[in-house]
């Protein structure tokens, strides 16, 4: 491979926001955001939804809604033909 023109590759930590679930895995992506884990410090991503809460995986119907984006469907159309309205 020539130098110079790939980027970093090295660990990350990611972070699920929803739960507090931490893993470290390998990405190019950047942050200017750092942690302390497992007694070193690592880049870290913040994601809104990993294995570790989404649905499919946990088997629990839960919404996440960190724009208001449900709540300003529901005031569009109602709860017509909604799954989820005893979550509201």
């Amino acid at each position: 491979m020539r130098e110079g023109i790939h980027p970093t590759y090295r660990d990350v930590v990611f972070q699920d926001m929803s739960n507090d679930f931490k893993f470290i895995t390998r990405s190019t992506i950047q942050t200017k955001e750092k942690i302390e884990f497992e007694g070193k410090e690592y880049p870290l991503i913040k994601l809104e939804v990993s294995a570790e809460s989404h649905p499919f995986y946990t088997g629990k119907n839960k919404i996440v809604d960190t724009a208001g984006q449900v709540d300003k469907f529901r005031k569009k159309f109602g709860t017509r033909g909604s799954k989820t309205l005893a979550a509201g």
